[in-house]
């Protein structure tokens, strides 16, 4: 088994932001947590997946851009630039990567219909999913 530097997927909500989090062989991606928005905002949050980066040996972040459809840049793809800023003058040594998530969240709530989750349940857990979902999209597109 080759063991890399894992990958930490961010999916940058307003009031919450799911973690994912690939495996050792960087081929599978799982959901690690939700994290609610502290009070400090943007840099309270940078400094939480920071201390995740730190925790579980992060190579990369892959930061959602939520990209429009048409693929203009909207105010939630500029908050996301100012967000990976963020993120790499705290992490310097770890490559921050825009990713685009279109349909991502349409995506999770497909999954989470199919499954039957319902409810708090599903409010709780869809940013996660959304972030796992971006993150093997990545995965998946940078297969060497």
């Amino acid at each position: 088994m080759i063991y890399i530097k894992r990958i930490l997927g961010v999916d940058l909500g307003e009031k919450r932001t799911g973690i994912a989090l690939s495996d050792l062989t960087g081929t599978l991606a799982g959901g690690l947590e939700l994290i609610e928005t502290p009070d400090g905002g943007l840099n309270k949050l940078a400094q939480k997946i920071t201390d995740k980066a730190k925790k579980y040996n992060i190579g990369e972040i892959v930061l959602g851009y939520p990209v429009n459809m048409n693929g203009t840049i909207g105010d939630k793809a500029k908050r996301a630039e100012v967000f990976r800023s963020k993120l790499e003058s705290l992490n310097p040594d770890i490559k921050v990567i825009l990713f685009d998530e279109r349909l991502s969240t349409s995506l999770a709530h497909v999954y989470m219909n199919n499954t039957g989750i319902k409810g708090r349940n599903r409010k709780q857990k869809i940013d996660m999913l959304s972030a796992q979902i971006i993150l093997q999209d990545y995965i998946n597109q940078n297969k060497k």
